[in-house]
This record gives C-alpha cells, structure tokens and sequence, in this order.
C-alpha cells in the first residue's frame, strides 16, 4: 500500500498541470503572435515569432513583429518576397542567419506546400531553419500537438520545480523529460490536450514569476510543490557550467564618401552576418595590429591618406568581442566604387540591410 508521502506526490503531480492552465486562463500575456482565449491560431503568426523570438527579447520583437506583419500579411505574400528587402526589414534584429532561413522557409511552404504549414513535428522539421524547439512550439501552439517545447523560461521553471542538480546542457534531457509531465488537457475534461496553453503558461510564468533573480513565489501557482523554493535556493537554478567567452578581435572599417553618397558592399551569404551590407572593412583577427588592418583598405583613386577617428567601436557577438577601427576618406564626385562595391545615399542608409555593428561604424565615421 502507498504511504501518505507517495500519494502526496502522485496527487500533485497529476494537479499541476491543472494549476497552471487555471493560472493562465486568468493571467495569460497578450502578445501581437498570440491567440486570444478560444481563437484558433495562426500558424504564419506562431512561426513568425518563434523565429524571431530565438534569442531575441519580447519587447524587441514586438515592433518588428508588427512590421513583417504589415508588410507580408501571409505565408504566401513572404515567400514571394526577395531576400534582400527581407535582410531589410529584420535590419537591427541581429542574428542575420534566422532572417535568411525565414525567407527560405517562406519560400518552401509556399512553393513544396501549398502556403500551408505542416500540422506535425515532423513535417515542420524538414523545413529551412526549424529545429527541434521551434518545430515543438510551433505544433504545440499552432495545432495543439500533445508536444512540450522548453525554452528558457520553461527551463528555469521546471529546474527549480524539480531542483534539477545537473548542469546546463548537460541537464536538457532530463529537463524535457520533466517539462512533459506538465502538459494539461482541458477543465472541462474533454479530449483537447492544450498542449499549447500549457506551454505558453510555462513561458508566461518563467517571464513574470518564476524570473531569474528575485521570483515572486508567492504569486507562483505551483510554489507549494517546488522543492528549489522549499530548499530556499530557487535563485541557483538552473545550474550552469561557467561560460567561455571568446578572445578578442580587431579590425578596421572605412567610411568611403562621395558627396553625400557612402561606399558599401554585400558580405558572403555564409557566415556571420551573411548577405548583409557593409562598409569596406579588414578581416576581424584576434591580435590584429592596425598597420595590418589598414593595409586591407579598399583600393580608390584620390585617396592620398587614411584619417583616423579617434576611439573604437566596440560589439558583442555572440561567441567573441570586437573592436574596429574607423578609417574615413572623401573622394571625388566621379570616383568609381572598386569591384564588388557600390555607393548608396545617405539620406536612404535606414533602408539598408545593415546589422547593428555597421550603423555604429558609419555612425562614428561619420561623426554623428
């Protein structure tokens, strides 16, 4: 015969999930992606920003959110765009690879798909830049897939529930696992899994309670049966094994004008910030010395010498820090841009795909 402590824990094992749709009926987010209460989802609107979301807050993907929406409408209208005015549009989001993918993925459902997504983990997968999380999140929230997505809330929330001891990668299987047993089905007890409430609640709950420093358990539905708060230590989960930051690069980048008009070119679709636009630069070395970036200057007639602006730009990447030197230069009026290279107005520089990194080097180059 089970003892009081075993039928303790099967009971609430089986009433969390219940607890936390009940908590989220009541304090559910509104967001721009976000079905409300009854309404049935918007499979275009869910992977929109899910892909956006990847690594990216709520609060900075809400404008651009609303301006892909504006602008593409449906599945259909984004497939039928051109890379390029993609690459525009998420300009200053960061994380260039997903705008990429997106417009890939746009096309593919368009063309192989009839401007329908796939209902199932599975179909989702095949397509460009949906990996096992977004494929989740997607078939849970848009279809109702009895599937749990973790995401980082989602993380933390089930750490501490279960005072999860290993460390961050390592514990994600053992953290899915758990996550699953927190998939609900309806009050009213019918078949409806609501898996995907039951994950936007784990989501809502990590954003607003269950938050990295300082949660409000009190508030937490389900803080009676959390052993990370019963232990005291629930601000020490997850555990994470101590982050490795990348050396320091260096480079140059030179602000070329003529008139009123800036030299730039197109980085290689692969690779960190593919197919963005830049300013004329040097390769980023860790330990690079400025002669040796500045010998990589772009070859143009009438430029007799480089000016030096005083300072560095500085960036985060995610794997690396960097800092460049800004070298500017002005040409004449009927100056040629070297292979590879073209010139754009100045006035029009907040219409071009240009990642954050550059607007801060054209910015100082410029001296605005």
């Amino acid at each position: 015969m089970p003892s009081s402590v075993t039928k303790k824990k099967l009971r609430d094992s089986a009433s969390r999930p219940l607890l936390l749709l009940d908590w989220y009926d009541r304090h559910r987010r509104r967001l721009p992606w976000r079905a409300a209460a009854g309404e049935r989802p918007d499979p275009y609107r869910v992977w929109l920003s899910e892909i956006m979301l990847q690594q990216t807050g709520v609060k900075t993907v809400g404008p651009y959110f609303e301006k892909f929406l504006a602008r593409w409408p449906d599945v259909a209208a984004l497939g039928r765009a051109s890379l390029d005015d993609v690459l525009r549009m998420w300009a200053g989001l960061g994380y260039y690879s997903r705008a990429r993918n997106l417009h890939a993925c746009a096309v593919a459902v368009l063309r192989e798909h009839g401007a329908t997504f796939p209902d199932t983990e599975e179909g989702l997968r095949s397509l460009p830049g949906i990996g096992p999380y977004t494929a989740s999140a997607i078939a849970a929230i848009a279809f109702d897939r009895r599937t749990m997505p973790v995401d980082g809330n989602i993380e933390r929330v089930v750490s501490r529930l279960y005072a999860v001891e290993e460390e961050l990668p390592q514990a994600k299987p053992r953290i899915q696992e758990l996550a699953a047993t927190l998939l609900g089905g309806s009050r009213a007890g019918d078949e409806k899994s609501r898996a995907g409430d039951s994950a936007q609640a784990l989501m809502d709950l990590g954003s607003s309670i269950c938050t990295p420093k300082k949660p409000a358990c009190v508030l937490c539905p389900l803080n009676e049966d959390c052993a990370a708060r019963a232990r005291g230590d629930q601000e020490t989960f997850p555990r994470k094994a101590p982050k490795k930051s990348g050396a320091l690069r260096r480079g140059a980048a030179f602000v070329v004008t003529r008139g009123e008009e800036l030299l730039v070119r197109t980085r290689p679709e692969k690779g960190l910030l593919g197919g963005m636009t830049e300013v004329p630069g040097s390769d980023w070395l860790a330990g690079q010395q400025d002669k040796a970036a500045l010998k990589q200057a772009p070859a143009l007639a009438g430029v007799a010498r480089w000016h030096r602006k005083a300072g560095v730009v500085t960036h985060v990447f995610t794997h690396f820090p960097l800092e460049l030197v800004i070298y500017t230069a002005r040409v004449p009026a009927r100056t040629r841009a070297p292979k590879g290279m073209h010139w754009v107005p100045i006035a029009t520089l907040a219409e071009e795909a240009l990642p954050n990194v550059m607007r801060k080097a054209i910015a100082h180059g410029l001296g605005k």
